[in-house]
């Protein structure tokens, strides 16, 4: 697991080569990932669009920006994710506005389709779910996991599912009103929560 890690951290990127690398693809009509359709790639301009928008407009909360202030460790977040992903577009910009707030935080984003035996390790009931935190210590050490939504949103999906078997369009319309109304505050307090415990 050490080596898996080292070598993931190696291989991630920061957050502004990630939103460079979907741009560079979006202009060949093409999305992160294995899968390349045309829904895929409506998915990923999308969430382009609304990455651009939240990088704009998600402010990290006071008490967010007092908990990081009082952090003494170094953590690297370790993010799986991928361009076309709706739950990825609304949490790496809080994620990415979290680790601006202090040196102490480094965010690296890896791709999931290219690092299948990371995602492996940190599989949600047994699905390749993203996006994937994984929080990691100075000496390169896992001390959590977190995603890949907060938890209201995660008690939605599960309702939802159990209610009509299955995830589809209306349902991925609510969570992201959902998100639109939170701004990214649910994603704040259960972050800090994690990096306090450790």
């Amino acid at each position: 697991m050490d080596k898996l890690i080292n070598d993931s951290l190696k291989k991630g990127i920061s957050y502004a080569s990630y939103r460079s690398l979907i741009k560079d693809l979006l202009t060949q009509k093409k999305s992160t990932g294995k899968t390349q359709t045309e829904a895929i790639l409506n998915f990923s301009i999308l969430n382009d669009r609304r990455m651009d928008r939240l990088d704009k407009t998600l402010k990290v909360s006071s008490e967010t920006l007092k908990s990081m202030s009082l952090l003494e460790n170094k953590f690297t977040f370790l993010v799986i994710a991928e361009g076309w992903c709706g739950d990825a577009a609304q949490i790496l910009p809080i994620l990415n506005k979290i680790a601006e707030t202090s040196p102490l935080i480094d965010l690296k984003i890896v791709l999931r389709d290219e690092n299948p035996e990371l995602m492996n390790q940190f599989l949600t009931n047994g699905n390749e779910s993203i996006p994937k935190i994984i929080i990691i210590d100075s000496e390169n050490s896992v001390i959590n996991s977190w995603g890949p939504r907060p938890m209201i949103a995660a008690k939605m999906v599960i309702d939802y599912k159990e209610k009509n078997g299955r995830i589809d369009a209306d349902l991925k319309k609510n969570l992201q009103l959902w998100y639109n109304k939170d701004k990214g505050i649910n994603t704040q307090e259960e972050i800090i929560k994690l990096l306090k415990a450790s």
